[in-house]
């Protein structure tokens, strides 16, 4: 029998329907001005230029206001930085995003800390990944953030099992186990150095594919009836784990494309939301 599948792409469509009303809200509430994500992309990468325009598109269909700073490939670090300073002083800009990557003469860690706490919801700071890890209020990267919600829409169990999450990179994986420790998995990370990797995937009773190489976990190594979360997408139409060799031995997946990538979007643009809503409250609260 195939396992359940964790329809992202559905729960994206239903979740912008919410974040549409309450955009609504906080326009009533703003005189009729909608929140600002901000994005920033710097250089012409075509790949990064298409998440941003789905971005933009995104915060359309719920009400928001997309404003795109785009800047020359020849940007330095400075400039970048002054750009994000900017954003920071704007109060309608309730988020900002910086396009990851950035060309190799710009520091992207010290751009990417310039972003103030209240205004990263892509979770890309050094301290809103801390704070985050240390269970204290932060807006989670968007890809591992996502695949919670998604979890939790479908009921999936998650306290108690043992995740492994192959894959550590600073805004999936390690957020990724980060998240799954919070919610009491026991969870292992592997990388290129893990001895023996099809037996610790073969351990885990939740799969997390995010080592960004197509189908290189293979379907052999999943045991029966595990869940199977797959954050990949490659051309062909492929995700990081294969597949077709477990949906039907696994009890729930994520299918690559309509699992997880939709969610990464929508998460983003609800934390974007959440940040305009902690905004006005804060603004209610100093004025009251």
């Amino acid at each position: 029998m195939a396992g359940l599948i964790l329809d992202g792409k559905a729960y994206a469509k239903d979740l912008e329907a919410e974040l549409t009303q309450r955009v609504a809200r906080l326009m009533a509430a703003r005189g009729g001005e909608p929140p600002i994500l901000a994005t920033i992309l710097v250089g012409e990468d075509p790949a990064s230029a298409t998440y941003v325009k789905m971005k933009g598109n995104a915060c359309r269909r719920v009400g928001m206001e997309s404003q795109k700073v785009e800047l020359p490939g020849t940007t330095t670090t400075e400039e970048l930085l002054a750009a994000i300073d900017a954003l920071n002083a704007n109060p309608r800009v309730r988020g900002i995003l910086l396009q990851h990557p950035v060309p190799k003469q710009i520091d992207e860690r010290a751009c990417f800390d310039r972003i103030a706490l209240e205004k990263d919801v892509d979770g890309v700071t050094a301290h809103g990944f801390g704070r985050m890890a240390m269970d204290e209020p932060a807006y989670g990267s968007a890809t591992p953030a996502g695949i919670m919600r998604l979890l939790r829409r479908y009921g999936i169990e998650i306290a108690g099992r043992e995740a492994v999450v192959v894959g550590r990179s600073p805004i999936l994986g390690r957020p990724m186990a980060m998240m799954l420790l919070a919610a009491n998995a026991t969870v292992t990370i592997c990388h290129s150095r893990t001895r023996n990797l099809p037996e610790v995937v073969r351990r885990a009773e939740i799969v997390v594919g995010a080592v960004g190489k197509p189908e290189f976990i293979r379907g052999e190594w999943i045991r029966d009836g595990a869940v199977v979360v797959d954050a990949g997408y490659h051309p062909g139409g492929v995700g990081d784990i294969e597949l077709a060799a477990v949906v039907d031995r696994c009890s729930a997946y994520t299918p690559v494309p309509g699992g997880v990538g939709p969610m990464t979007i929508a998460t983003l643009i609800a934390q974007a939301v959440e940040a305009a809503e902690k905004a006005l409250e804060t603004s209610e609260t100093i004025q009251g």
